[in-house]
């Protein structure tokens, strides 16, 4: 037998194979190229590079939104419509829902912040508030009261930029009060607070009918705690005064024409009862990184779009830009920092909480006090006086009340000041305990009481009270109370009943209404009811004679 050798092995030529004769005649296949260098891409090099543009425009959508302020929001859209919404558009709502549930403060900016984008790219607007509603679907069922808190503020402002159609709220509304509970109609109240002006010019009869179970809800008494139901009656009070503290847009951020603007009128069903046809889609897709061949020109596409959206204003720009280089160049640069930390306002409040506590008596306190408030911080200063007596013992109101006395008798500003407090410790009485409510009495009666240069006219603290049962509360009713009865203890019955009904006929028209018999009536009863009987005989000859 012939012996083959190793090498004679290696040298033994290899027989064919189907395979090889595939791989002889198989066209190789063509190389991929980047654009038109001539460099070879590999195809995980190239997803690889797409995957991280699509992070840093995560990246930038997120901090442009998390950066956004009532101050620079005018200055943010611009940036954030330069980037790719398009194809970002589901990273630019997951942004916009997260920064606002994390900060429901700022709900209004975001809100002005959506609509800029969804006036230029509708399909943003449409899609956020899709995940906005399926995220109050599962707070509802969940019974996460914050977030469907924050979730109803959001749609509130929503409502108020135009984004969102009026029956959205409503119907939110309505789905929150139909089976209330004290976290619903908490929620409610707060969403009918924040889009009550559009809501009552665009759909009173709606505002009505949320106002009658709202109403209805009060007088049945179903099982909600004192706190939302001195929310029912405070909302009330907001309505009456025709939501003039909760304006639909702020000045700073309305940014958007009514004409321009794009209201989302598709019925997003709140009550998600299984019907296919309201089914809401999500595109939680678009929240994760899919590659596409059509990359490169979704990117030119886009920027197409954005010349359309900005206009043909880049040689104005450049011109622009070329005069102020110039302006620049002839004036010096002069840098203006603006402190908007307010570190100076809370060393004040410091330093005044810090005076009025270690002083011995009111005039060592007034001295110290006008020695250190400079000229316009008088409002603050009145701002802390009357709410460290608030803080202390009805018996302390004492000490308070000769303080600012003193303080009225330097400066007219005080007075002004002082009855600029009364007016929103009255308005906020619901929110304060009762001896609050006897402590912060305590102090204006003392003010109300002085005579001369130390005392706050009547006709500012008290000509904005109306004693009618529409205009006042519980809280607000042991309020005036506890301040006339103290105001009767120094002034007496005569001298109180003169300075109500004879010396100023606003003050008068006020305490004791004249334009219906019933609110006449009610007054009458409430003075009567606290031992004040005696300041009542005007306005009872005057429901006698009008009888």
């Amino acid at each position: 037998m012939e012996m083959i050798t190793r090498d004679a092995r290696r040298k033994r030529p290899r027989s064919p194979r189907a395979s090889d004769a595939d791989q002889t005649t198989a066209p190789r296949p063509a190389r991929k190229r980047r654009g038109g260098d001539g460099i070879y891409v590999p195809p995980h090099r190239a997803a690889a590079d797409e995957s991280s543009d699509v992070d840093a425009l995560r990246k930038s959508i997120t901090g442009l939104v998390n950066k956004a302020t009532a101050a620079n929001v005018r200055h943010v859209a611009p940036e954030l419509l330069a980037e790719n919404l398009v194809r970002g558009r589901g990273l630019l709502c997951r942004a916009l829902l997260r920064s606002q549930a994390a900060c429901p403060a700022l709900t209004h900016v975001f809100a002005a912040l959506a609509a800029v984008v969804n006036a230029k790219l509708p399909v943003v607007g449409r899609l956020l508030l899709v995940r906005l509603a399926l995220r109050i679907r599962r707070a509802r069922a969940h019974g996460d009261k914050p977030q469907l808190a924050s979730a109803a503020r959001f749609v509130a402002h929503l409502v108020n930029q135009g984004v969102a159609h009026e029956l959205l709220a409503l119907e939110l509304t309505t789905l929150l009060l139909h089976a209330p509970t004290p976290g619903s109609v908490e929620v409610a109240v707060g969403l009918v607070r924040e889009c009550g002006a559009a809501l009552t010019e665009s759909c009173p009869r709606g505002v009505d009918a949320v106002f009658e179970c709202l109403r209805r809800i009060l007088r049945d008494g179903v099982d909600v705690d004192k706190r939302v139901q001195f929310m029912i009656e405070d909302l009330f009070a907001v309505r009456r005064a025709r939501f003039r503290d909760h304006p639909r847009v702020r000045p700073e951020l309305d940014l958007i024409d009514t004409d321009d603007q794009v209201t989302h009128q598709v019925e997003l069903s709140l009550d998600d009862d299984g019907d296919s046809n309201h089914v809401l889609d999500p595109e939680l897709h678009l929240d994760v990184f899919n590659p596409s061949p059509l990359f490169k020109e979704d990117d030119k596409a886009y920027e197409e779009h954005k010349r359309t959206m900005f206009g043909d204003d880049t040689d104005e720009d450049d011109d622009e830009a070329e005069s102020s280089d110039e302006e620049e160049a002839k004036e010096p640069d002069v840098t203006i920092v603006n402190d908007e930390t307010q570190t100076d306002l809370t060393n004040l409040r410091r330093t005044i909480y810090l005076t009025v506590m270690s002083s011995l008596d009111s005039e060592e306190a007034g001295h110290k006090l006008l020695s250190v408030v400079r000229p316009g911080q008088e409002a603050e200063l009145c701002a802390m006086t009357a709410e460290c007596c608030t803080k202390e013992k009805a018996s302390c109101t004492g000490y308070y009340g000769r303080l600012a006395r003193r303080l009225c008798a330097t400066n007219r500003a005080y007075g002004a000041g002082f009855a600029a407090c009364f007016a929103r410790h009255y308005a906020a009485a619901h929110l304060m305990q009762t001896d609050e409510l006897r402590a912060s009495s305590g102090l204006f009666a003392r003010l109300l009481a002085a005579d001369g240069d130390g005392a706050v006219p009547w006709r500012a603290a008290l000509g904005r009270v109306r004693v009618t049962e529409e205009d006042t509360t519980s809280s607000s009713r042991i309020f005036l109370k506890e301040l006339f009865l103290d105001l009767a203890e120094q002034l007496g019955i005569r001298e109180l009943s003169r300075r109500m009904n004879d010396e100023d006929a606003e003050v008068r028209n006020a305490l004791f209404p004249r334009d219906s018999a019933n609110n006449t009536r009610f007054a009458i009863n409430f003075f009567t009811a606290i031992g004040l009987g005696g300041v009542t005989e005007s306005a009872r000859q005057h429901l006698l004679s009008a009888q």
